[in-house]
């Protein structure tokens, strides 16, 4: 096991190297966190789980929540009602228009995605120091709020 090694303190926070830091160690996870049982890459379950939170929605709508463009949503969405994960229903504000909601298939194929990933997050961190572990529960609220854009400049300086 490696030691913890303290780091330098230079009285002022480096946010450039905290975010390189953080973009690497965040890809080196998800890449390690991918599973091979469904088939499901994750741009797919991650439509998939936002259609579930915040469905019935519209294409559109989550191309934006989702940050993609429009063609790629097409195609996610195509997976999605092949694989029967999501069903079409027309908008009712709109009739040229269509929202799409998940099926009990796609919530349960979400669930088993998160349960998986979350098996092998949990493995990943099984051997870290009780001190890590407390340092990572200790930042996940600021990680949250940055995954779903809640930060603000209120957050900002509550925190300084």
């Amino acid at each position: 096991m490696t030691q913890r090694q303290p780091e330098p303190h230079t009285g002022q926070t480096d946010r450039t190297e905290i975010a390189a830091r953080l973009a690497a160690a965040v890809g080196r996870i998800n890449r390690r966190a991918r599973t091979d049982s469904a088939a499901l890459g994750y741009g797919i379950v991650s439509a998939l789980a936002t259609i579930q939170r915040d469905g019935p929605l519209r294409p559109g709508d989550l191309s934006r929540l989702e940050v993609v463009t429009k063609p790629t949503m097409t195609r996610i969405l195509t997976e999605l009602e092949q694989r029967g994960f999501i069903a079409r229903e027309a908008d009712p504000t709109d009739g040229r228009a269509f929202m799409v909601s998940a099926t009990p298939e796609g919530i349960a194929a979400v669930e088993l995605a998160r349960s998986e990933r979350t098996g092998i997050v949990a493995s990943l961190i099984a051997e870290l120091p009780t001190e890590d572990v407390d340092d990572i529960a200790r930042a996940l609220g600021a990680l949250e709020r940055v995954a779903q854009g809640q930060v603000t400049q209120e957050t900002h300086s509550s925190t300084a």
